[in-house]
């Protein structure tokens, strides 16, 4: 299982509704699915003797851990988000959950979706709102340049569209 990164406190938190019902998803598959066949598997593995030599024991124990961080992870992590089920008043520009396409300076474009930290997957296009291209192109409007500063350097794309809706 990954690892969680560390969030900074006090920041507010978004999510959308599609990025929670896929954290809700992987709670209820956790607690009500590969939980219960895990301690079965332990159970077992327990039955069978001495469990300091007993690998199955030993390595059922060590996914419980990671399974029991997970959900304690999610549940808290649940708990702090704002989902943003609602389209913004002006839809002539970048807030969190647009749909961005933007244009660099060698005349390649892409689409992005703005998304949730706990969310983001750039294969699909869903970008984290807190990446540095996403905060540059915040508030934006078509036709706009946004420089995004990179490890490379900085960069300078173009607002070519935006639209809100779902994935």
């Amino acid at each position: 299982m990954a690892e969680e990164p560390q969030r900074p406190k006090g920041r507010a938190r978004y999510i959308t509704p599609e990025g929670e019902q896929q954290l809700r998803q992987e709670l209820r598959y956790l607690w009500k699915e590969k939980r219960p066949e895990v301690t079965q598997a332990v159970r077992e593995a327990a039955a069978q003797g001495d469990r300091s030599e007993n690998a199955e024991y030993i390595y059922g124990k060590k996914q419980l851990r990671e399974i029991d961080r997970r959900i304690r992870f999610l549940t808290k992590r649940l708990e702090e988000l704002t989902v943003v089920d609602r389209t913004p008043d002006d839809t002539s520009r970048v807030f969190f959950g647009a749909w961005v396409t933007v244009e660099d300076e060698m005349g390649d474009a892409h689409s992005y979706r703005l998304v949730g930290p706990d969310e983001f997957d750039l294969p699909q296009g869903l970008l984290s709102v807190d990446s540095p291209l996403a905060r540059a192109l915040l508030g934006k409007r078509c036709d706009d340049e946004a420089e995004v500063r990179t490890p490379e350097g900085s960069k300078t794309v173009v607002v070519t569209a935006i639209w809100y809706g779902s994935i």
